[in-house]
């Protein structure tokens, strides 16, 4: 059997490193710890079909991401009562909005757990493995700072007696504080473009916090070209520096034309291929997010640094055949009758392909870092 799944999800602050929450419900056969999930529904794409189920079965709206982030197997049992493997594909799924009633209300509990909570609350060993690595909790221990004493004597075998020799050496700068809180203003930016881009009331004020968070982005770039140019010791490369700031600004710069473009044309109904690919950035965000502290130890963390760059890539060719299916179909539907409208909606879509290619540029930066020092 094959079935399809969201593992929702919320943050308690767009900080890089906030707790994440996982939402699970109760199975109710035997009342165990589950994710959202059930069968493909009808010609829907899966991840569209999950979040249909988080919302009958969870009461949760929000932002489903087309790209998967794993499968996991468990042994589902039929009414016959045969036992037999069902594979689930498991989507990412950005929790907006909790409902006050839902169709399966009274016949499940939901409950918010931190990811360890989470990974111990179920029982398939895959499901596990996957919320395990879907934050940054577990890799906090890694992504401490390391002074430039702790690498002479990692890497040399220098006796720690000399320790006392950094402090004579200049201050090598806060630019790590400014990368984690670059990844906060893309996480926090992110989050209100797919508000956005789900319509209904409040366009004004997503609108609104996108541009506040672009000017927070400006602000932090432009800290942290200032601390390139006094600080005489640097962590990485200057260009290298200068380059990974400045394509996180890009994207935020990306998802304020977005906005922006929908408040100039007006747009208040979206078609579902932007809202897949507002969910995509949601993830490429938070994939962003949980990269920048692992740069303290770039050398230690550089396989994790891949595994999430090439999500991030991946992603974004997913993106680009969501782009192109998209404009086919709405193409075909209102390209001769309303050439104006198709104007518009492929210029939004020009856009919102704009900020995930940015996103790859971050991920292609932060692999040029892991070639260069681990």
């Amino acid at each position: 059997m094959q079935q399809i799944a969201v593992l929702p999800y919320r943050a308690a602050s767009p900080a890089p490193d906030s707790q994440i929450y996982i939402l699970l419900i109760t199975s109710r056969g035997t009342g165990r710890w589950v994710i959202p999930k059930g069968r493909p529904i009808g010609k829907l794409p899966p991840h569209a079909s999950a979040a249909i189920e988080a919302e009958e079965e969870a009461g949760v709206l929000g932002s489903a991401c087309p790209t998967s982030i794993g499968s996991y197997r468990y042994r589902k049992r039929r009414s016959s009562g045969a036992s037999i493997w069902t594979d689930v594909e498991v989507f990412p799924f950005a929790v907006t909005e909790e409902l006050d009633s839902w169709k399966e209300q009274h016949e499940r509990e939901r409950r918010w757990f931190t990811l360890a909570e989470a990974a111990q609350a179920v029982d398939e060993p895959d499901l596990r493995a996957l919320i395990g690595s879907f934050g940054t909790r577990e890799f906090k221990a890694a992504t401490q700072v390391a002074n430039i004493m702790d690498v002479v004597a990692d890497k040399t075998g220098v006796n720690a007696m000399f320790a006392w020799f950094q402090r004579l050496l200049p201050q090598q700068g806060n630019f790590f504080e400014l990368f984690e809180k670059q990844a906060g203003t893309l996480v926090a930016g992110a989050d209100a473009l797919a508000r956005l881009l789900q319509g209904g009331p409040g366009k004004a004020e997503h609108i609104r916090e996108i541009e506040e968070r672009e000017h927070e982005a400006d602000n932090i770039t432009r800290e942290v070209l200032h601390s390139v140019r006094k600080t005489f010791l640097t962590p990485f490369d200057r260009a290298a520096i200068t380059d990974l700031i400045a394509r996180m600004d890009d994207a935020i710069d990306e998802m304020q034309q977005t906005a922006g473009a929908v408040d100039l044309y007006e747009i208040s109904e979206f078609e579902p291929e932007m809202r897949d690919i507002a969910a995509i950035i949601v993830d490429a965000a938070r994939l962003t997010a949980e990269a920048m502290p692992l740069l303290r130890k770039i050398a230690d963390n550089g396989a994790r640094l891949h595994e999430l760059t090439e999500r991030i890539v991946r992603m974004e060719g997913h993106a680009d055949e969501i782009h192109a299916a998209g404009l086919k179909r709405i193409f075909k539907e209102i390209g001769e009758k309303d050439p104006l409208q198709f104007v518009v909606r492929q210029e939004m879509f020009k856009r919102m392909e704009r900020v995930v290619d940015r996103f790859e540029d971050v991920a292609n930066e932060i692999d040029g870092l892991v070639i260069d020092h681990s």
